[in-house]
């Protein structure tokens, strides 16, 4: 298992960077947040899962340990998936995801795409006593600053692609942006566009 990927940015996406690691470079699928953290050029470390399937092997990677194992422990729940489990963290970070998890807030899981009332509840009944109890006084991660390096209009339908692709229907996330861009300006970055988007369809938070 590649449980960590340490190199230079070679590229960031809007779901996914490339690290060079050893002369190879690594398409890591990552959230919103995560890649916020991350500049071309630079070097960075990411936690990371290797998902293994018939047909491919994807690299997952996240800020910090605790991140991951949720991203595992989420898996544990029939249903969830790795995609679905990447989206939940998407949506809500870790400490809204236990909150929501201990309060046992279904209206708050459900803004996850691909998770209904049942599969919710399933997460509710089986997770509930398995995540540490939200810490009151975490920091927040502010949104970085990440300069856009494409037209508007493509900009809106990458930003709508890797909406589609965390689960959500397109209509609503064509919605979701073009809301957002009228709120923060044509020149606003893709990944800006893209958490406030996430935001915006997600629960209020």
């Amino acid at each position: 298992m590649i449980s960590s990927v340490r190199g230079e940015v070679l590229s960031v996406g809007l779901d996914h960077a490339v690290i060079e690691v050893g002369g190879v470079g690594m398409a890591v699928q990552a959230t919103p947040t995560t890649l916020a953290g991350l500049r071309r050029g630079q070097s960075a470390r990411l936690e990371t899962a290797l998902v293994v399937r018939e047909d491919s092997l994807t690299l997952f990677g996240f800020a910090d340990a605790a991140e991951r194992e949720l991203f595992g422990l989420l898996q544990t729940v029939n249903g969830v998936g790795p995609r679905v489990a990447l989206s939940t963290l998407a949506v809500l970070d870790p400490t809204a995801l236990s909150r929501a998890l201990a309060d046992g807030n279904l209206t708050t899981l459900m803004s996850v795409p691909g998770i209904g009332r049942k599969g919710a509840e399933r997460l509710v009944v089986e997770l509930r006593d398995k995540v540490a109890p939200p810490e009151t006084s975490g920091t927040q991660v502010e949104d970085a600053a990440v300069p856009s390096v494409v037209a508007s209009g493509t900009m809106r339908d990458q930003v709508v692609e890797a909406l589609v692709g965390l689960g959500f229907a397109a209509k609503p996330a064509e919605k979701a942006v073009d809301e957002t861009v009228g709120d923060l300006g044509e020149g606003a970055g893709s990944s800006a566009v893209l958490r406030a988007a996430l935001h915006r369809l997600g629960p209020a938070r």
